[in-house]
């Protein structure tokens, strides 16, 4: 069973300034140029707290994370982040353009607490691995600010769009948070108080299995946090954002694999390996790729090829079950290419690029050795794998857009 419940969230009270200037993109994808644009945004920015500057002289009482802390503190003291009266999820809209189209979409999910679960309980799931640096970076966050920042993204089966139609009422108000972000994203943020609609939320979430989209690294922190604090009642939970996994605005896009600095790589070693099953198709253009891919084909693997030689798409029969992303992993990049997991783990080679313009401008521009083009992996193929226990290559999926922290925080008692 899913425990789903409302909490009072701490957020920006209107004297903080521009919410614009306040909240963030989530730690992993905030850029060293992005952390100096916070930064400079406002000294109440919340990048303060979840990437702060570390400093030369930093010591045990003195340290990113005690600096954190502080100033998590000093700005509840302040007014400059203030509790919610009343306890409830919160309705989160988000409106984005799709890359590499013009497509408009509204993703729709609820902030709210989600009970801590071993995987072995069979009520979380996971898709990928983890690693232990960023979980112990996380961890040491947590213990410093007893809050959570950012939201766990995680998926739920409501096929009839039950608790979307909830929240597309919730959402009829005013929203307590409107602010576009640095990738032109709107977000909307609807305090849901009524304690109906929230038992009728918690009634449909209840039976559901629950499948990590983003976060993992601080999903398997607050597992670490809540086996350290197995009496604290607040450890027992974190937060999440809750996503209809057939809401037509969840939206996964392809992460490109970028290749850089391999002796020996060329277009020729690469189309020479291209031996029965597979074959390589020369395109003219990246446009003439970009429909190609457009158009699905279940019954083929097809992964695009950009060199600076040409470009090409890289075929073969898909057997049953089979995914693109491991598949060029395993086949192409380590097989053919010689490039194994611990080399793909540590980026030795391999960087990942959002977007095929990106990917192709890496090569054109940036001095690239090639662009390996993935679709999209389907929603239905990455829950079923996780649902039956198993996980998938790092990066395999990029939902879109992520989700901005400190919309709502949830503090620890």
């Amino acid at each position: 069973m899913a425990t789903v419940k409302p909490f009072q969230a701490y957020r920006y009270a209107s004297r903080a300034g521009d919410p614009a200037k306040l909240v963030t993109q989530p730690y992993d994808k905030i850029s060293p140029a992005m952390q100096a644009k916070y930064l400079a945004a406002s000294p109440h920015n919340l990048v303060r707290v979840i990437l702060g500057e570390r400093k030369e002289g930093d010591s045990d009482s003195d340290s990113v994370y005690t600096r954190s802390a502080r100033h998590f503190e000093d700005w509840i003291r302040d007014g400059i982040l203030t509790q919610d009266t009343a306890p409830g999820f919160y309705a989160y809209l988000q409106e984005f353009e799709v890359a590499d189209s013009a497509e408009r979409l509204t993703r729709k999910g609820f902030i709210g607490l989600g009970k801590v679960e071993d995987y072995s309980a069979g009520v979380v799931y996971r898709h990928e691995q983890t690693l232990a640096g960023p979980k112990k970076d996380r961890l040491e966050v947590l213990r410093h600010t007893r809050a959570h920042f950012g939201q766990i993204f995680v998926l739920y089966p409501d096929p009839d769009g039950f608790i979307d139609r909830e929240l597309d009422d919730a959402a009829k108000g005013t929203p307590a948070l409107e602010v576009t972000d640095d990738y032109g994203v709107r977000n909307k943020l609807f305090a849901i108080t009524d304690t109906a609609r929230i038992a009728r939320i918690q009634e449909v979430m209840a039976p559901a299995k629950l499948l990590i989209a983003d976060g993992h690294h601080r999903y398997e922190t607050s597992l670490a946090y809540r086996d350290q604090h197995p009496t604290d009642p607040a450890a027992q939970y974190t937060m999440m954002t809750f996503v209809n996994m057939y809401s037509p605005g969840l939206k996964i896009l392809a992460t490109h694999r970028v290749l850089r600095g391999m002796n020996g790589f060329s277009a020729d070693l690469l189309l020479n390996k291209a031996k029965r099953p597979w074959w390589a198709k020369p395109y003219d253009s990246v446009e003439a790729l970009k429909l190609e891919l457009a158009e699905p084909t279940p019954q083929s693997v097809r992964i695009g090829a950009v060199t600076g030689e040409g470009v090409w798409v890289l075929s073969r029969p898909r057997e049953e079950g089979e995914l693109d992303v491991p598949i060029l992993h395993r086949e192409i990049l380590g097989s053919w290419l010689g490039i194994d997991e611990e080399a793909v783990r540590q980026e030795t080679f391999i960087t990942y690029v959002r977007g095929i313009d990106a990917a192709m401008a890496e090569v054109n521009e940036r001095g690239a050795q090639a662009a390996f083009l993935l679709e999209a992996t389907p929603i239905q193929d990455m829950a079923r794998i996780a649902f039956a226990g198993g996980v998938m290559p790092q990066k395999s999926t990029d939902f879109y857009p992520k989700m901005l922290s400190g919309v709502a925080i949830y503090r620890l008692g």
